[in-house]
């Protein structure tokens, strides 16, 4: 669940009730600071941190669903998307209560994408973990705003990079890096969805030929999925998935924004 504006509890908790577990899955070390993702969420609204998206993995394991791997993100109040291109950055906060995961942050770049209030990530930039010690709340409260210091050197990435002019084969290597990491080589998908399809525009803005362009247009075909194409050898119509896993998706945007990174040192102006 997104929303362009800020979610209460009850929404949070309607698509992520693991966020709201009052107890740990199982018995932990007493090393182990027990802290629901809900105490963090008060805070970070207290910081002037909205939360506006939530969602949780699946678990087949019964019971275990209220303590599962959960992803909240957060919005500085101060910032705002109002037009159609805007791009504001939000930390991604991912947490379990069953052991699994520390709290881990990342700062993500998401971009309104239509009228109505679609908006798309387009990047995870940078991440940290934080252990189950000490006072966690305010050591997410401090990397946040640490990372929100980062936030000129992003703007200028996005800035530079639309200035970069990509020709069809550069464009196309892009592709191809994207579309190695997405399907593996012995993926049905690998072969019959071809990289090409990487660069297909969803919308009439990301039709450009710059970086900033391409990169959108792959981000969201990579990671979104519905791109179709023929599987020759079973003679089927196939199309791709979304990727939803949180582990799976946050690495993927990582690596992506790191392919972009690595393209535009090829055109000498990172």
């Amino acid at each position: 669940m997104r929303s362009n504006n800020p979610m209460s509890n009850d929404e949070i908790q309607r698509y992520a009730p693991s966020a709201f577990a009052g107890q740990p899955y199982s018995k932990q070390s007493d090393r182990y600071t027990f802290v629901p993702t809900s105490d963090v969420i008060d805070g970070m609204r207290s910081a002037g941190f909205q939360p506006v998206m939530a969602g949780q993995s699946r678990s087949r394991i019964e019971g275990k669903a209220m303590f599962t791997k959960h992803m909240i993100r957060f919005r500085s109040q101060d910032q705002t998307l109002t037009a159609v291109g805007d791009s504001v950055l939000e930390t991604v906060l991912v947490n379990s209560h069953d052991g699994t995961s520390a709290y881990r942050l990342s700062m993500g770049v998401f971009r309104l994408v239509c009228s109505n209030g679609l908006v798309v990530a387009d990047a995870l930039v940078q991440s940290v973990a934080i252990r189950h010690v000490g006072n966690i709340t305010e050591r997410v409260i401090e990397s946040t705003r640490e990372m929100l210091t980062n936030a000129p050197t992003v703007a200028d990435a996005i800035n530079r990079w639309r200035q970069i002019q990509l020709t069809q084969a550069e464009q196309l290597f892009l592709a191809e890096s994207a579309h190695a990491l997405r399907f593996e080589d012995n993926d049905n998908l690998a072969v019959a969805i071809p990289a090409q399809k990487l660069l297909a525009p969803r919308r009439y803005n990301d039709n450009g030929t710059d970086l900033w362009s391409t990169f959108n247009r792959v981000q969201e075909n990579t990671v979104r999925g519905g791109v179709r194409g023929f599987d020759a050898q079973r003679g089927t119509r196939v199309r791709s998935r979304e990727v939803k896993g949180i582990d799976q998706s946050t690495t993927l945007n990582r690596q992506l924004w790191t392919l972009a990174e690595k393209m535009a040192e090829l055109k000498g102006q990172q």
